[in-house]
């Protein structure tokens, strides 16, 4: 008895002496991404346009990268389906709603997701690194704005230099038939650590921009300045840098020691300056990628994110205003919710008290409405975190047009006032721009509603398009107030 106690504790020993040696940190792969990838491959994947790769490293024989792309295409739900491919394209449907619940069930394995809707103009590429981080690529993933796309990245389990990237882009085909697309499984080493930066490239800042095919922007000013209010002072003609527009595309990159404020403004080919702008966290080491829209522009959400305005440390975001010129709720996301900005008065103490008085109550029907508008961008959030309600968010904006009217009325009543007290031409130009820059906010708001939700609605193209008026004509007054 006593011999058997003996090998019961060797035996116990043994195995806590193995759990004790199992890593408890090792990455999990995957598996439910992995699985609803594969049964699109096996259900629909195509023979044709295949690729099938693995890269070994020649002096120690490990695998540095391997690649599996397939293309698939499968009957779509539409009006044309008879019984028998109603029940084929239902089934596709709820494999294709089986990959999307699937990338969201595995996103905590991932250090990078990424969903894209159809109807955002973001495409995305992939950097892919092997030989040892001497050769380096891209393989290009959603390529135009009619794809849906679920996208993670992980750690490989087997080896820490190495990452596996898991995507799936598709959209109906033309006839609306089926639904076409591509399955990306890419193993290769991780750009993280074998991408070494330089002195040069910690330094350098730079934009990649693209243009929207239907708006003829030719050239942008390029303005830097160490502060926004010092971005604020510059005049049009203090550019550093102009940049042509080549195939619709533009770049501009330079040194800098430290983040500063920056500035891009088009110019028209007839020479004229555009009515808005674009203000950006110009941060060292840092790539900004901007497509520009006729009104709007699609933002880089990485790098507002990492290092730009919603990362807490942004030059010109609204934590960098001075606070009695902005409100801001901090329940509302920031990508819905414009930097509400009203006239300053610095200057109110050299007027009379009956003038200041006057002023101050139509700075406080300014600021009414502003918060009414606030509340309106801050209900359109919530409804996209619930029902996402069509209905619902076309009456908000049709509420917010009606207020945009209303708080341009208020907006000329001060500026009336300012102009008959005879206001210096300094302090007139810092209230149209802090106009101007309420509507670019505003302008930026409804962009960013749009590329959650995923289209346009009637109501919210109409209020984009009065706030883009309502920047052209404040532009124009304020031309006009310091000539």
């Amino acid at each position: 008895m006593k011999r058997i106690i003996i090998m019961l504790l060797i035996v116990c020993s043994a195995i806590t002496t193995a759990n004790a040696e199992q890593p408890t940190n090792l990455q999990k792969k995957p598996e439910s991404v992995i699985a609803a990838l594969n049964a699109v491959i096996n259900r629909c994947g195509e023979n044709e346009g295949q690729v099938f790769s693995v890269n070994r490293n020649p002096a120690t024989g490990i695998i540095e990268s391997s690649m599996k792309i397939v293309p698939f295409r499968c009957l779509a739900i539409n009006d044309q389906n008879d019984f028998t491919q109603r029940n084929v394209a239902l089934q596709n449907d709820q494999m294709m709603t089986a990959v999307a619940r699937c990338f969201q069930k595995d996103e905590p394995l991932s250090y990078q997701f990424l969903h894209i809707q159809p109807g955002s103009n973001e495409n995305f590429s992939l950097k892919v690194i092997t030989d040892n981080g001497s050769n380096q690529g891209m393989q290009r993933i959603r390529t135009n704005k009619n794809q849906e796309m679920w996208f993670m990245c992980c750690k490989n389990p087997e080896n820490p230099q190495l990452r596996d990237a898991y995507a799936i882009v598709w959209e109906l085909s033309e006839d609306k038939r089926f639904l076409v697309g591509t399955v990306y499984m890419i193993t290769s080493l991780r750009p993280d650590v074998y991408e070494k930066p330089t002195d040069t490239n910690r330094k350098m800042f730079r934009i990649e921009g693209r243009v929207d095919e239907n708006i003829k922007d030719s050239l942008y000013n390029i303005y830097i300045a160490d502060s926004r209010d010092a971005l604020y002072a510059l005049e049009d003609h203090e550019y550093v840098a102009c940049v042509p527009v080549v195939n619709k595309r533009f770049v501009f990159q330079t040194e800098l020691e430290r983040p500063c404020v920056g500035r891009l403004r088009c110019i028209f080919p007839d020479g004229s300056l555009c009515s808005a702008w674009i203000d950006l966290d110009f941060v060292p080491g840092e790539t900004y990628h901007i497509t520009v829209h006729n009104g709007y522009y699609d933002e880089d959400r990485d790098y507002e994110r990492r290092v730009g305005r919603q990362s807490g440390r942004s030059l010109i975001g609204p934590a960098a205003v001075v606070a009695d010129t902005v409100v801001v709720a901090d329940d509302v996301p920031d990508e819905y919710q414009p930097a509400i900005i009203a006239p300053r008065l610095d200057w109110r103490s050299s007027l009379s008290p009956e003038h200041q008085a006057k002023l101050e109550l139509r700075s406080e029907l300014v600021q009414m409405y502003i918060e009414t508008i606030k509340a309106s961008y801050e209900s359109i959030g919530e409804e996209l975190k619930g029902t996402r309600d069509q209905y619902k968010m076309d009456r908000i904006f049709d509420e917010i047009i009606k207020q945009n009217k209303e708080l341009d009325k208020r907006y000329q009543d001060v500026i009336k006032q300012v102009k008959d007290l005879h206001i210096p031409a300094t302090e007139i130009s810092k209230l149209y721009k802090e106009i101007l820059t309420f509507y670019n906010e505003q302008n930026r708001a409804i962009s960013e509603i749009t590329k959650n939700y995923g289209a346009y609605t009637k109501s919210s193209r109409k209020a984009q398009k009065q706030v883009t008026e309502l920047m052209e004509k404040y532009v124009n007054d304020m031309i006009k107030a310091l000539e």
